[in-house]
């Protein structure tokens, strides 16, 4: 897992993830890592996988697809299985009645909480103790179709604050808002079934990252922390933490020693 040294999370440049063990109460794990790698590469991760990932990743059409299933499973075994004292193989794991992978039997009882996103070619993950978690990442890219896509699913609070900026800054803009909403989301459990226009995050370009009003449960404002994430160029990423204090620590996953 990470090493002692904490970055800030805005740093271009994330060190390599090395062992740590036990994950401290007030601790954050994040790391993010690419998931196209080299043939041999992947078929040894694959060795960390349970049966049944093991077939899914056969179901895939497209090998680019399966591998990165594998490898993106495989980070996210290594990471559990550091702080559960077991072998990655080992960690159980299902899925949450919104598709949310969560730990099982007997590791639930451990209150080990985690997240995990893809786009494209990376991923990254976030794990902690006794809190909800949520992150999310995204490639940023032309949207030809941003307004349309705003007006459907950003609260009229971000809609307007999105129609301030200048062309330049929109599509950075609209990424942090989506990555903040569903990463905040993805924390509560509820996935995209939580209404997204009823709540309003922060969005402007090198601001902060906040949460700004839930109109449903306005006390949620003071209850959650939102962290604006950059592991890589050309990628918007946001963490989202139930409660304020927390040591946030972010890595580069790297393949695990022969």
């Amino acid at each position: 897992m990470p090493t002692r040294t904490n970055v800030t999370a805005s740093s271009r440049v994330w060190p390599v993830l090395r062992t740590r063990g036990p994950l401290l109460v007030d601790e954050v794990r994040v790391w993010w890592l690419s998931l196209d790698l080299e043939t041999q590469s992947v078929n040894r991760l694959a060795g960390l996988l349970s049966d049944d990932e093991l077939n899914r990743a056969a179901r895939f059409h497209l090998r680019r697809d399966a591998i990165r299933f594998v490898v993106s499973r495989a980070a996210l075994r290594t990471g559990l299985a550091e702080c559960l004292g077991v072998e990655p193989r080992a960690v159980g794991l299902q899925y949450g009645a919104h598709g949310k992978p969560e730990l099982a039997a007997p590791f639930d009882q451990i209150d080990l909480q985690f997240n995990a996103s893809r786009s494209a070619s990376l991923a990254i993950y976030a794990m902690t103790k006794q809190r909800r978690v949520g992150v999310d990442i995204e490639r940023l890219r032309p949207l030809s179709d941003l307004d349309e896509i705003a007006e459907h699913v950003f609260s009229p609070r971000e809609r307007e604050a999105l129609s301030q900026l200048p062309p330049a800054h929109r599509h950075e803009a609209f990424f942090n808002c989506w990555t903040r909403k569903e990463a905040y989301v993805k924390a509560i459990g509820s996935g995209f079934s939580h209404p997204l226009e009823r709540f309003s995050v922060s969005l402007v370009p090198g601001a902060p990252a906040r949460l700004e009003d839930a109109q449903d449960h306005p006390a949620e404002v003071g209850r959650w922390s939102l962290t604006a994430l950059a592991p890589a160029p050309g990628y918007a990423a946001a963490l989202a933490i139930e409660g304020r204090a927390a040591r946030l620590v972010c890595a580069r996953w790297q393949e695990p020693a022969r």
